[in-house]
């Protein structure tokens, strides 16, 4: 639609000579990103509560790309052509992979949902993809649907499932005009048809809709690699929502959410932030919230990367998304024979126990009455508040007035009393050093 809209606002201006040229760009925008206005469906709207009380998932990513041992990028880094590509599904056999697995190791670490690749800009599906033969079931010695394993593990376990789904794609010909990836290198013909390849996609959404029972929602990404192209967004939400009324939609974009979005997402970064330089144009909107980060640097499998963060660094980071009313996804990629490395396992395993503890301060939360601020975060449920310590100054810490009462300050941890004084000038907590917890020290105030 873009390129027709210049083309026919080009037309126009030959004829008329009477549209200045940053009308024509106003009307290229308006033709690519207007869209009717989107009601959500009442199920939808309980997907979401749900989705705001859920607070920590696991991202998983998986394909073709692991066996390389080198990220998810490693066909566009290493600029392999997609003919070259095309013979490592014949090396893809994850005779290791066990589904019930995976689901009990995010469960015991607290995790309420899993993102999964479905399809990466590789083009390689994940899944029996009846409208092409470039997937897991049709291409590699494997020969089995992973994610239909995985989708019937997460039902029989009670954990909901959203399918990640690549909206770039440097394999498929139709993938045209290309974008700021994949180029030069792929061997494609440089001509296709865009809305080709866009009903191709919503022919294997409607695969992923409609074969794998209930998907929690669709997690795009992508289309930063030609963002101010015309998508079709309009179509392919209003076919998701169709096909399953209940279905989260969320989009890697970097931009405001568009109508027909679920929630807002925030690539390593927390929300408002942009530390990445991803997100310029971003603004914190009203939907649900979630933020995406890896364990170590990678998203895909990589063999040399080793700088996997702590528990402190984990946890910490999961409480400060709560403290942004934000969900937490946290990513790990695993091994070409379907396994997870165990040091991300036991990472994992880490989280849950900490949460077995403390998730009441996290789950079914909102962010508290105060902002983030340097020494921490504070989380709210009713007249609870939790004021997550995580960076200690000194043997007190100052904040400013609530704007309610506080009833009563105490250790969430032993529920001990803690002296605190509140009143014109603020609120102030005493919390001796013995007291105090290395990744976070939680006090509970009862407020009214």
């Amino acid at each position: 639609m873009m390129h027709f809209a210049i083309r026919n606002c080009s037309i126009v201006l030959f004829r008329t000579k009477s549209i200045p040229t940053f009308l024509c760009a106003i009307l290229v925008s308006l033709t690519v990103h207007a869209q009717t206005k989107y009601t959500p469906a009442p199920e939808n709207i309980k997907s979401r509560e749900w989705f705001e009380g859920a607070r920590f998932g696991l991202f998983i990513h998986w394909g073709v790309y692991s066996q390389l041992g080198d990220g998810e990028w490693v066909m566009n880094n290493q600029r392999i052509p997609a003919r070259t590509y095309e013979k490592l599904p014949a090396f893809f056999n994850p005779i290791d992979f066990n589904p019930k697995e995976w689901v009990q190791m995010a469960k015991d670490a607290g995790m309420k949902y899993i993102t999964i690749t479905s399809k990466h800009h590789d083009g390689f599906a994940m899944f029996d993809s009846k409208v092409s033969d470039y997937d897991i079931v049709d291409r590699t010695p494997y020969k089995k649907d992973v994610l239909k394993m995985l989708a019937d593990e997460c039902h029989a376990q009670g954990i909901k499932l959203f399918f990640y789904h690549s909206q770039l794609d440097w394999h498929h010909p139709d993938y045209f005009p290309r974008g700021n990836t994949g180029n030069g290198y792929t061997g494609r013909p440089e001509n296709g048809n865009w809305y080709k390849y866009l009903d191709y996609m919503d022919a294997q959404l409607t695969e992923l809709l409609t074969g794998y029972g209930p998907i929690a929602g669709i997690w795009f990404d992508g289309m930063w690699d030609k963002k101010d192209d015309d998508w079709r967004l309009e179509k392919t939400y209003s076919l998701i929502h169709k096909l399953q009324p209940a279905a989260l939609i969320g989009s890697n974009h970097h931009r405001p959410p568009y109508e027909g979005e679920d929630f807002q997402m925030f690539e390593k970064d927390l929300p408002g932030h942009n530390t990445t330089g991803f997100a310029p144009e971003q603004k914190i909107g009203d939907l649900p919230k979630e933020i995406c980060e890896t364990i170590n640097y990678s998203w895909g499998f990589n063999l040399q990367d080793a700088g996997n963060k702590t528990e402190k660094e984990l946890i910490q980071y999961l409480v400060k998304a709560a403290g942004y009313s934000s969900n937490f996804l946290l990513n790990v990629g695993p091994m070409p024979n379907g396994k997870i490395q165990p040091e991300h396992v036991a990472l994992l395993k880490q989280m849950g126990e900490w949460l077995k503890t403390n998730g009441e301060t996290i789950y079914e939360t909102n962010g508290g009455p105060l902002t983030p601020r340097e020494w921490g975060v504070m989380t709210q449920k009713g007249n609870k508040v939790y004021v997550h310590i995580l960076n200690w100054q000194d043997e007190t810490l100052t904040f400013p007035s609530l704007g309610k009462k506080i009833v009563s300050a105490k250790m969430f941890s032993d529920k001990g009393a803690v002296k605190f004084i509140d009143n014109e000038f603020g609120v102030t907590l005493k919390i001796p050093n013995a007291r105090r917890n290395d990744i976070d020290t939680i006090i509970e105030l009862e407020i009214r």
